[in-house]
């Protein structure tokens, strides 16, 4: 059997927190998550207890080739998966792939209607230039 262990990393990108209902613009966002070295990203958000019988959470995903640059939304044909709204109940998670060619990456997610959930988003980087990595 193959672990995968010894060819990831993991990038903590948003704390487990409620993420609110004012849309994006309230929406908590990562900060900046550094790809070099690997091919590949998976972004992988979860949900805890929630206040309300099922909260909607966005995931957006946004890149750049420097971090002094703007970062801007990924194309869709970069993704693995879409950024639609997630129903979320207590204990769901969600994924999203990234295979554009940009370094650095970060997250958002944000809170449409009731949002009192508890969320939080890792980033897993995968297929090393240099394994193993653990």
């Amino acid at each position: 059997m193959k672990d995968m262990h010894s060819s990831i990393s993991v990038l903590h990108a948003i704390t487990p927190q409620a993420v609110g209902t004012s849309g994006i613009a309230g929406g908590k966002l990562s900060g900046i998550l550094d790809r070099q070295g690997y091919e590949s990203v998976e972004f992988v958000f979860q949900s805890g207890a929630s206040a309300s019988v099922a909260d909607t959470v966005v995931p957006v995903i946004y890149e750049a080739a420097a971090t002094g640059d703007s970062f801007t939304s990924v194309a869709n044909a970069d993704l693995l998966g879409d950024e639609t709204a997630l129903t979320l109940t207590a204990a769901k998670s969600g994924r999203i792939g990234y295979r554009g060619n940009k370094r650095y990456l970060k997250i958002r997610l944000y809170g449409v209607g009731h949002a009192t959930a508890i969320v939080g988003a890792v980033a897993i980087l995968g297929n090393p230039h240099l394994a193993p990595v653990a």
